[in-house]
């Protein structure tokens, strides 16, 4: 027992830090999956939190009978439960601040700055920011005042003060919840957006809104009750009871004191007072902004709860345009706080609900702007009628496959390995071209980096005769008719090619040199022996000739495969219908041939048999 007690206690003690220390997590990367999940879920409780708190003043109501204000013990129960489990979740993200990485200030000079994984000094960082705040925060002071003192009662007005230090407590510790709360309510932290969808934006701006009708309508209501209350204690210093009767305005502190108030003679005569009585009358005293707030106060906790929700609304939407305070100082600067945070949700809030409402047509108002722009255009160069259809219908298709967005101007951003993944993603029908069904995976990812997306109407020429090859185009829908010269017509669909004489013409027309470096024959270029035309639309990525010249440049040796030259001869349609052509006209040159043969032989032997039977004769 003592080796365990004196010589083991080391031992003991390193065993029992590391069974706390194997619960506790270690630093974690403020960008995991997990600490964002856990943000979404934390920017949730923060407004369910910022949501709780105004609802404490809805506790409060007034008995019209009896001249007294009460509380709600039922609902108070329910929303003392929802502040603690938001003050406990709140909590956990304290503790989690101790194990979140952060970025050192001093390193966003270049890029995105460095993470600091020291716990010492995340500690050290997060104490000398936020961390005060945050604790003076969570700290249950309405849950201690509405549990503990308003029921006990210390002196003769306790339930009265009680309930100021309740409203008092709500409104100071309210002040640093939101400093805390609103960045998170814009969507933002310090690692960046926290809701990154346009609909998950919209749902949070226009829960702001509702968010501030419901603090204006709280407060409204809170603020006429302190009228009604001031009221009361009006009435109560004109009697002539006055220690008594401040007891009688807070009429639900403890049973005990409901049965002594019931047996006192003065209780009658309170309940009957006729200037307490005449505090429910708009024209006794001087309400102004409160006068419908006044018997509010006597209705159910959802009556309260949605008319001042509904005035807070109507406030916010209005700037207080029909409102008339009295010279009452505070309410007067309520009105301007009301006037203010209207202009401030127009301005801020209302104007993102109005951007994505916008956002969601942005798309058919680029279209109908660049229709017109299109239009005046071809009114100003003066084109004729069938140009200008052919133009908006190119136009229109391609605003269809397209959807206005501009794919290489969204790839530039991104890492080198990400833009080659999703081209291979997205160009996948290269693989099922015979041509490059044979070839490497860096020989296809040089290709699909410079292929270019292109669309082609019905009755467009891809190609004509005579004309120059400056590209190879890969269909991806749509049929296409290639005639040669001679008149051969060869049909092209989705997988073919067409101009890919391109790329047999640049490894002919190309030598090395010596030293490993090509030589360019100048001066020469590919001209077209055959006319490709749309039978329909056509979506089709092209590869420009210079981007092809240097593909070839750089993979020659992979490109002159026998395999990879089989296929470009013996695959092609044009080559196949070009091979057809010349072995039909080698065929007809080869009968033209024997037949010449033939009658040659033929004239020949008919001078001999002529000469033998005259010898003969």
């Amino acid at each position: 027992f003592h080796s365990v007690l004196y010589g083991d206690a080391k031992g003991w003690a390193r065993r029992f830090n590391n069974a706390i220390n194997s619960y506790i997590p270690g630093v974690m990367n403020p960008h995991a999956k997990v600490v964002q999940k856990w943000n979404k879920f934390f920017v949730i409780s923060c407004l369910v939190a910022i949501f709780v708190d105004p609802l404490f003043f809805i506790l409060l109501a007034v008995k019209q009978k009896e001249n007294c204000i009460v509380i709600d013990w039922g609902m108070t129960k329910a929303v003392v439960s929802f502040r603690c489990l938001t003050d406990t979740i709140y909590l956990l993200n304290i503790f989690l601040q101790f194990r979140l990485a952060y970025v050192a200030p001093e390193s966003r000079v270049v890029g995105a700055g460095e993470l600091v994984d020291h716990p010492k000094k995340i500690a050290k960082h997060y104490l000398r920011g936020y961390f005060f705040i945050d604790l003076f925060v969570v700290l249950p002071l309405p849950q201690i005042i509405v549990l503990a003192l308003i029921p006990r009662g210390l002196d003769s007005s306790s339930a009265n003060y009680a309930k100021n230090l309740l409203q008092a407590a709500i409104l100071v510790q309210y002040i640093p919840r939101l400093f805390r709360f609103i960045p998170l309510l814009i969507g933002q932290s310090p690692n960046g957006f926290i809701f990154e969808t346009a609909s998950a934006n919209f749902f949070i701006n226009l829960f702001t809104f509702v968010l501030s009708g419901h603090i204006i309508g709280s407060l409204w209501y809170l603020f006429g009750l302190q009228r009604v209350n001031q009221c009361l204690r009006d009435a109560c210093h004109n009697s002539g009871y006055q220690e008594e009767c401040k007891k009688f305005i807070d009429c639900s502190r403890h049973e005990n004191a409901a049965e002594q108030q019931v047996l006192s003679q003065n209780w009658t005569h309170w309940t009957n007072n006729a200037n307490a009585s005449d505090c429910f009358t708009p024209d006794h005293f001087s309400y102004e902004i409160y006068v419908q707030a006044v018997n509010l106060t006597g209705e159910n906790t959802i009556t309260r709860y949605t008319y001042s929700l509904f005035w807070g609304f109507q406030q916010i939407s209005t700037l207080a345009g029909n409102q008339v305070p009295s010279y009452f100082i505070w309410e007067v600067l309520f009105t301007m706080a009301i006037i203010g945070i209207g202009l401030l949700l127009f301005a801020f809030l209302i104007g993102n609900m109005q951007n994505f409402l916008q956002a969601l047509g942005r798309r058919r108002s680029e279209m109908s702007l660049r229709r017109r722009d299109v239009d005046q255009w071809m009114k100003h160069r003066r084109l004729p009628v069938e140009l200008r259809r052919r133009v908006i219908e190119a136009e229109r298709y391609h605003w269809a496959s397209t959807r206005g967005v501009n794919e290489e101007m969204l790839l530039e951003n991104l890492p080198e390995d990400l833009q080659r993944d999703i081209r291979r993603h997205l160009f996948k029908f290269v693989k099922k071209v015979w041509i490059f069904h044979l070839m490497d995976e860096h020989v296809l990812d040089a290709v699909c980096e410079k292929l270019k997306q292109k669309i082609y109407i019905k009755g467009s020429e891809v190609f004509c005769v005579g004309g120059l090859v400056e590209k190879m185009v890969f269909i991806v829908r749509g049929k296409l008719e290639s005639i040669g010269h001679d008149g051969t017509v060869v049909e092209l669909s989705e997988g073919n090619v067409c101009g890919e004489e391109l790329l047999t013409w640049f490894l002919e027309h190309s030598s090395v040199s010596k030293d490993g470096r090509k030589i360019k024959i100048s001066g020469q270029r590919l001209i077209s022996s055959r006319t490709v035309r749309c039978l329909a639309n056509v979506e089709a990525f092209s590869l420009s000739a210079a981007d092809l010249e240097q593909v070839t440049s750089l993979f020659a040796r992979h490109l002159r495969n026998p395999l990879v030259q089989g296929a470009i001869r013996y695959q092609s349609p044009y080559w196949r219908a070009l091979a057809a052509t010349r072995i039909q006209v080698y065929w007809r040159y080869r009968q033209k041939r024997l037949k010449r043969s033939k009658t040659t032989q033929s004239n020949h032997f008919a001078p001999q048999s002529n000469h033998s039977s005259f010898s003969r004769v």
